[in-house]
Formats: C-alpha cells, structure tokens, sequence
C-alpha cells in the first residue's frame, strides 16, 4: 500500500487510483489470478458432480478474538454450510465491506487470515467485491462470502430425510464461540481462557460419508445455538425430538459464563460443531468418525413421531429424573451479532 496511507479511506471504495492501490497491491498478491488479469467474472468448469451453492454475511466485534477472527470465520462459515450438504468446497467469493479509519494493518491480518484459512480447506478465492462506507457506520469490516462446492455422493442429507428413530449426535462441546467473543470483549469484567470452537468441518463429514454413515441430516450450530438449528430440522422433517440433557457436552468455562450472565447455553453460537442425524444402527460408527475430529462427540437424542400434528414445541428435554420439558425458543437476540 502507498507509505502515505495508514487507514482506510473513502476513496479507497470510490473506484480511482486508491481502489485500484488497495486491489492490486494487497488483495491481487493474497488471491489474485496466477497473470494478475481480472475481469469481472470467473469461469467455472463444472466437474460434472451436483453443485452446492451458498452465501453469507459475517459481522463480529472485535475483528479479532481468542481462537480466530472474522477472516477465518467468512471462510470456514461457507465452507461449514457446503459440508451440511455433503459437498466438498470448490470456490469463494469474498466482499469487504470497510469503515473509513480502519487501519490498513488491520486489513491485512484479515487479508493474511482468510488466504490461510481457504489455503487449509483447498478452496479458491476466485472473485470478490470492496466498498467503503463511512466512519461510523461499518464496525471495522463487514465480510460476505458466496461458496460453490460439488456433492459427489448418492446421499439425500436433507431434513426430509429425517425419521422417526433415528438418531441425533453432536460434534462436540457447545458454546464456546459465543462465549470467547463475549469474553473478548471485555465489558462483562470477567476473564477466560476459553477460545472459540472455529473449525471447517468438511472433513469431518467427508469421514463420515466415506466410512458409510447413513447420513439424513447435517446442522452447524451457528447463530441460535443447538436450540434453533435441532428445532429447525424438527419443524422441517415433521417429527418430534426428545433430547437427553444431561448428555448434552458443555465446557465448564461455557456453564459458569452462562450461569453469571444468565443465558441458555443450547442458545449459543458455535463456528464449528454441527448436529448430525443418522439412521440408528450408523449411530456408533457416526461417534467413532466424529471422535477422530474431537472426543467430545456424542449421541443426545432420538427423533420420535410427532404426536400433534402441529406441535407448539416438537423438542423435549429430559432431565436427569426422567421429567420432560419442551424446548423453547427465545423471542430475541440472546447476544450482540457474534457471527
């Protein structure tokens, strides 16, 4: 970047000599083409499989917090919503939407961060957009990723593949993004060594399709936690879930935070479990693969028949007496953005 500039600047959106600075000198050398030509488009050969195709917006403050930052969260975000459909990631497209102010240091890390982070999951940042906004008005960065990935396997993992008796595992323990974010922000006067959960999980389900699990369901556990995404999937598949609480994996540093601050841990971001519904007699083997990734796999419920046919609260906890209670959904935001 030109030595007379530390921060971004309007100007760097406004598509002169700044944009192009910006472009060819930070963002071409990170993902650029091999001849440094663009245009406005990419082509894609087709690898002749069922394409995946997703998009979304990351938001986070700070930028930066234990465990990774919103780089690595664009792309392992898109990349976990490719592998819910068992596809492997092709490509990314990467828009930045920049505060005027925000250190061009900063951007870089970001930068640096997300070429690592497409680096580690094979997949290409192939096209993208920059704006600028102005100061005040952005939070440092706003991110948006659009993934393109292939489904090269015969499975239906939809939640309309979802039936009665199947069973519902978890990757690991919950929580701990939602919670490393908040602690990082350093408002609650608490500290914690407690680091986020941010991991692809495209191997992982990668695993499990090659070992032979039959798959009917995949869910990461973004925004809304275990709770919104397993009510979710009920509410789609027409079934009811009863879920095991005490079976439920929570890190102790997760509880005591939720304790304090008075929040349902089920509620909570992760950016890098996922909830997966397999046919029953797969339970074990799914547990054996999803161990390999993290040890604290393990199976939390069953899906039952829906006994209403417009049930109010198709999931139920079970508590360590036997007692049921439905799973309710909060009206609101738990949390501050934090994904």
């Amino acid at each position: 970047m030109g030595s007379s500039n530390t921060t971004i600047q309007l100007a760097h959106g406004g598509g002169g000599r700044l944009s192009q600075q910006l472009i060819q000198e930070l963002l071409v050398p990170a993902f650029g083409p091999a001849d440094g030509v663009l245009h406005d488009a990419a082509l894609l050969p087709s690898p002749g499989h069922t394409l995946a195709f997703t998009t979304d917006s990351y938001v986070v403050r700070p930028l930066f917090f234990p465990g990774g930052d919103i780089g690595r969260l664009a792309v392992f975000g898109s990349v976990n919503d490719l592998a819910m459909a068992g596809a492997r990631p092709i490509a990314l497209s990467l828009g930045l939407i920049l505060e005027e102010g925000l250190p061009i240091a900063t951007l870089k890390q970001v930068v640096a961060s997300i070429r690592e982070a497409a680096e580690l999951c094979d997949v290409a940042v192939i096209t993208g957009d920059t704006k600028v906004v102005e100061r005040g008005k952005g939070d440092g960065m706003f991110i948006n990723t659009t993934a393109i990935g292939a489904v090269e396997h015969a499975l239906n993992i939809h939640p309309i593949a979802v039936k009665p008796g199947d069973a519902v595992l978890v990757s690991g323990d919950l929580g701990r993004h939602g919670t490393a974010v908040l602690v990082a922000r350093e408002e609650l006067g608490f500290r914690s060594a407690l680091e986020s959960d941010l991991a692809p999980l495209h191997r992982v389900v990668q695993d499990l399709i090659e070992h032979g699990v039959q798959l009917h369901c995949l869910r990461d556990l973004t925004r809304g936690g275990l709770a919104s995404a397993i009510d979710e999937i009920a509410r789609g598949a027409g079934v009811e879930i009863e879920v095991e609480e005490e079976t439920i994996p929570l890190n102790p540093a997760v509880q005591s935070a939720c304790e304090l601050l008075g929040l349902d841990p089920l509620a909570i971001a992760n950016e890098g479990r996922m909830v997966v519904i397999c046919q029953a007699s797969s339970a074990e083997l799914a547990l054996k693969q999803l161990r390999q990734h993290h040890p604290g796999a393990c199976r939390i419920g069953t899906v039952m028949e829906r006994r209403k046919a417009q049930a109010l609260h198709p999931v139920s906890l079970r508590n360590h007496l036997g007692v049921l209670r439905p799973l309710e959904l909060g009206r609101g935001e738990q949390l501050p953005r934090i994904c």
